[in-house]
């Protein structure tokens, strides 16, 4: 079969609000023959209560903003050094539900984090990846029109001191990790760009780029008319 086309966005450092409107905006304007695409970026400070998410569950944001949100799941946070994916899909024309999205996205982070000889784990009832028993990547998604926004959130290199403000994901008491804990974590860019390798290969998209250096040249930022700014590389 012919690999499907995707388009991928590297965005850099962005403010939560205005890429979570782009990714409403562009999930509303699609069509049949509109390519799936991918943001990678990481964001500001940000905790955010999913739809179903209880206040309870933010202990004490201080300075954080909180944003409810429109994904599933109850709250977490995001910030520098943390690797964003939002897969932008269409579930139709890929052939799969919503558990069977899930399941790749958690595979795309475990055969990630074999890469840095980390041996993440599935649990059952709790989407997203584990290490130990610490979460290291979460999932949120929203499903519009058999097209999906929002996505992962792979702890890569950031303060993990923001999620003892919050009970993580709904769970009190739950610990977080991430990849720099475990040994050298490398620049954003360059994991986007071996992320963004292994989800090709597991959701069976055209090649992506061969190495890092490859990446800004590949990714483009949205039409400014989405209302996202561009960020440096």
């Amino acid at each position: 079969m012919t690999p499907l086309p995707l388009t991928a966005r590297w965005l850099g450092r962005q403010p939560y609000e205005p890429v979570w409107r782009a990714m409403q905006a562009l999930t509303d304007a699609r069509d049949a023959a509109t390519d799936d695409q991918i943001w990678l970026l990481d964001h500001d400070p940000v905790f955010t209560l999913g739809q179903a998410g209880k206040p309870e569950h933010v202990l004490a944001p201080g300075d954080i903003p909180v944003l409810k949100v429109d994904r599933g799941g109850q709250v977490t946070y995001h910030g520098p050094g943390q690797l964003i994916a939002y897969p932008l899909l269409d579930l139709r024309r890929l052939g799969i539900g919503v558990r069977e999205l899930v399941n790749q996205l958690e595979q795309v982070g475990i055969d990630l984090l074999a890469e840095f000889e980390i041996a993440a784990e599935r649990r059952e009832g709790a989407p997203g990846l584990y290490v130990g028993g610490r979460k290291i990547m979460a999932i949120g998604i929203r499903v519009r029109r058999g097209c999906t926004f929002h996505g992962i959130a792979l702890n890569a290199d950031l303060d993990l001191e923001p999620f003892s403000r919050i009970n993580p994901c709904g769970y009190r008491g739950l610990e977080v990790t991430r990849i720099a804990q475990f040994g050298r974590c490398p620049p954003l860019p360059a994991l986007a760009t071996r992320y963004l390798r292994r989800f090709c290969a597991v959701f069976g998209f055209a090649d992506s780029p061969a190495n890092a250096s490859e990446l800004p040249q590949l990714l483009q930022c949205p039409d400014a008319a989405l209302g996202v700014r561009s960020a440096p590389v």
